[in-house]
């Protein structure tokens, strides 16, 4: 079974960017699909140092351990599916975000860029006013720059308080979307793996 890990980047746990993973990860349960939320908002996570470790150790893994950093680069290693979400902090990710992606694809690039090249990826973000491209943008960037593969079209929400993003009918859709390419992805993918005649399961 197909399993798809999701991490928050937002310090409220339950607030609208958790709301708005939860719509996609009701599609993809609907399929069958695995899914586990893990949480990076509100925790200390600090950025790259750049102190190139993890390219001389080559071991999956940052040098500094004192963190959730190197339980996420083994769950994103681990699953098929990978969704960041963020809220917009500042015009872009939140600073655990930001310090997540740097490390995790830094270390993806130390090991030859390839720890989460092929998966299904998709990013999510809710915004207030403005910043939200940016936002979606930072996240999109990692997601391309380590190989994976983004389905449809990223997810944004508008909401402020926590919950207002329920008013917003498009960015749910957009959200159940989401999940339905990923879980259609990811199946898809299932079929290919081990076989070399693509012509066989319909691509």
């Amino acid at each position: 079974m197909p399993k798809v890990i999701a991490f928050n980047g937002s310090p409220r746990k339950e607030g609208n960017t958790s709301i708005l993973i939860g719509h996609i990860f009701g599609e993809l349960e609907n399929e069958g699909i695995e899914t586990e939320l893990i949480q990076v908002g509100g925790t200390m996570i600090h950025g790259c140092t750049a102190c190139m470790k993890c390219f001389e150790n080559k071991d999956g893994h940052c040098i500094f351990d004192d963190d959730i950093v190197n339980i996420c680069i083994d769950k994103m290693v681990e699953a098929d599916g990978i969704i960041l979400g963020s809220p917009v902090y500042f015009m872009d990710v939140t600073p655990e975000m930001k310090g997540l992606i740097d490390r995790a694809g830094f270390v993806s690039m130390a090991n030859g860029g390839g720890l989460y090249r092929r998966k299904g990826g998709t990013a999510v973000t809710a915004v207030r006013r403005t910043g939200g491209v940016r936002t979606i943008d930072s996240m999109l960037h990692f997601l391309l720059a380590t190989g994976m593969i983004v389905p449809g079209f990223p997810v944004l929400g508008v909401g402020r308080e926590i919950g207002d993003v329920n008013q917003d009918e498009e960015g749910i859709a957009r959200a159940r979307d989401a999940g339905k390419d990923m879980a259609w992805l990811l199946k898809t993918m299932e079929k290919v793996k081990g076989s070399r005649d693509l012509g066989r399961v319909g691509i």
